[in-house]
């Protein structure tokens, strides 16, 4: 039957369905949805289900101001403690200017990224300029955007400044036209990572960072403090005028001499007000753990030649200098090539052959040297890193000092069918981020130059090959902690290669066994070199003790004597209380 309001039948001529007698039937489902929602007690839902949004909208909401918000609105990171108590800090009792000075691989570009997504989500930052190397451009990019989700966008033409968070290199931004722009501009925050290129208020970045206008502003720097009291003083004048009073307030209150501190509690005291620093030794920061193998390489005779031969040259070029080491870099620079590979002295000896007049008697000698490179026919430190990585099975990063040695690798590999990458100083940041990501998703190997290093975060590996050593333990350290940082999930593999009879089983000896730098605590190794090179550079030591020796038992014995100085340092810090009165120093003050 059909059913249509009284009057409002429509006609034939309206509806053909009309015509074929279809009746037209009207959903009364809602009907029997409102009975059974009566029944319930009225025309609403459940009322367990009601309660349980009511709680969850009560939860969401904020109930105290210095309630971190946006930790609700993170996407592929969980803060570590220390970070969000940083983080806390910066926004609570700095008021959104700090030092973040944290050792390396604790994690300040999260605590970064924390702190600018909470003045983000509370609305008091919009516009941003995140100023960087070059190599960490797009690094700093990933993360915000992925981590916390920020809309940021890497530099690329003039145009790009207009976006609200731009991330940019500091030699782009301090070069014409782009410093003009930014400095027409007005930045609610600005961030600058590796800040301690900003200690020398002479510079043009300093210059630059003191015009730009901003409101908030993060200078990140694992070190910022090295040679001298004044670069603090600088960096914290950046941040907030007057804190420290000014030059002469500051020098006449806190300074004995450039690296000599005084009044250190009340100095600490002013610290803590602008700089944040926490170190590895600190608290309950969770680790994996470094495992040492030192892998003892046996050059081939031919090898052995031209490791005698540059020493020879290389002592007799000194003993002629009259024992001035300054005027011989490049020829200290040969003596530790010699330990690395063929190529890389064969550059290094062609460069010092075109600085030589024709008839010079030195240029004969280096032809000589370069007769005994050619009668070389085999790389062993290379046969032996290739059965390592063989072995492994795993990704591997291999650092090498030298570009040449880096390009002898990649073609030894090639020519092994081992698919490996390079990474290096000289690459622009499009480059470095497209070697990365072959290295994380195709290639085993990645080979690594000292420059190509700073910066990088390789916790999705876990095996590193020091295919040669650097005279410098920091060095060493910085390398490791390209691997070794929060995120790790795997114990981190060190494999360092040294060649029997050479000085470079010398300085291993020295870093393991005499400083035990592979298992010491960053920030103690820090302040154990501090205050040993406030007498002598180690690298200097090491280089005379090379060319003074008459013997390898004469080297043995002077670098035993070295390892013995840094073991007695190490005892009189130990036994030094936590505050000291002499306040001798930097890395000490900075620590706490």
């Amino acid at each position: 039957m059909n059913s249509y309001p009284s009057g409002h039948a429509p006609s034939s001529s309206d509806d053909p369905a009309i015509d074929a007698h279809v009746p037209i039937e009207f959903d009364k489902s809602w009907f029997e949805d409102l009975a059974a929602r009566q029944e319930k007690g009225g025309p609403w839902d459940d009322w367990k289900l009601f309660n349980l949004a009511l709680q969850a909208e009560t939860a969401s909401l904020v109930t105290s101001f210095e309630e971190m918000q946006c930790l609700n609105h993170l996407q592929n990171v969980t803060p570590l403690p220390h970070q969000t108590e940083t983080a806390r800090k910066v926004l609570f009792e700095m008021r959104g200017r700090a030092i973040l000075a944290d050792e390396v691989g604790l994690g300040k570009t999260i605590e970064a990224g924390l702190i600018l997504k909470e003045y983000i989500v509370r609305g008091l930052v919009r516009k941003v300029l995140i100023l960087v190397p070059a190599s960490l451009v797009l690094q700093w990019v990933r993360e915000l955007n992925q981590k916390f989700g920020i809309p940021a966008i890497a530099q690329k033409k003039e145009h790009s400044w207009q976006n609200d968070v731009v991330v940019a290199s500091m030699d782009t931004a301090k070069r014409d036209p782009h410093k003009n722009i930014l400095l027409n501009g007005e930045y609610d925050m600005v961030i600058v990572d590796e800040a301690h290129k900003l200690k020398n208020k002479k510079t043009t970045n300093y210059q630059f960072m003191l015009k730009l206008r901003k409101k908030y502003c993060l200078l990140l720097t694992a070190t910022p403090v090295q040679n001298d009291l004044s670069e603090l003083f600088n960096l914290i004048t950046l941040l907030k005028p007057g804190q420290l009073g000014g030059q002469s307030d500051f020098a006449a209150n806190f300074v004995v001499d450039k690296r000599l501190p005084k009044n250190e509690g009340q100095l600490k005291d002013e610290l803590a007000k602008v700089m944040i620093r926490n170190r590895r030794g600190d608290g309950e920061l969770d680790f994996t753990k470094r495992i040492v193998r030192n892998i003892h390489v046996e050059l081939s005779p031919e090898e052995m030649k031209l490791y005698d031969g540059v020493t020879s040259f290389v002592k007799d070029q000194y003993q002629a200098a009259g024992g001035d080491l300054s005027s011989m870099l490049s020829l200290v620079t040969l003596q530790r090539e010699v330990c690395s590979s063929r190529d890389a002295v064969f550059v290094t000896l062609v460069n010092l052959s075109k600085k030589l007049a024709p008839d010079s008697p030195v240029r004969d000698k280096i032809w000589d040297l370069v007769g005994l490179i050619k009668a070389i026919q085999a790389n062993s430190k290379a046969e032996k890193t290739m059965e390592l990585i063989r072995d492994m099975n795993d990704k591997v990063i291999v650092f090498t000092e030298y570009r040449a040695t880096q390009e002898y690798l990649l073609k030894y590999f090639r020519d092994r069918n081992m698919t490996a990458v390079p990474y290096r100083g000289g690459m622009n940041r499009g480059k470095k981020d497209w070697m990365m990501d072959l290295f994380r998703g195709r290639a085993q190997v990645m080979i690594a130059t000292e420059a190509g290093g700073e910066g990088i975060n390789l916790q999705f590996c876990h095996h590193m090959i020091n295919f040669d050593l650097p005279w410098n333990p920091m060095r060493v350290e910085q390398r490791i902690g390209r691997v070794h940082r929060l995120g790790q999930q795997n114990d981190v593999k060190i494999y360092n290669l040294s060649t029997q009879g050479t000085i470079e089983e010398h300085i291993l000896n020295l870093l393991h066994e005499k400083i035990n730098m592979f298992e010491m605590v960053i920030g103690h190794l820090d302040v154990i070199l501090e205050r040993f090179e406030k007498e002598h550079s180690l690298e200097k030591s090491i280089y005379k003790i090379l060319l003074e020796s008459g013997s390898e038992e004469e080297i043995a014995n002077r670098v035993e004597s070295l390892g013995r100085t840094f073991h007695d340092i190490k005892a009189e810090i130990d036994s030094e209380p936590p505050e000291g009165e002499s306040g001798e120093n930097l890395k000490q003050l900075l620590g706490g």
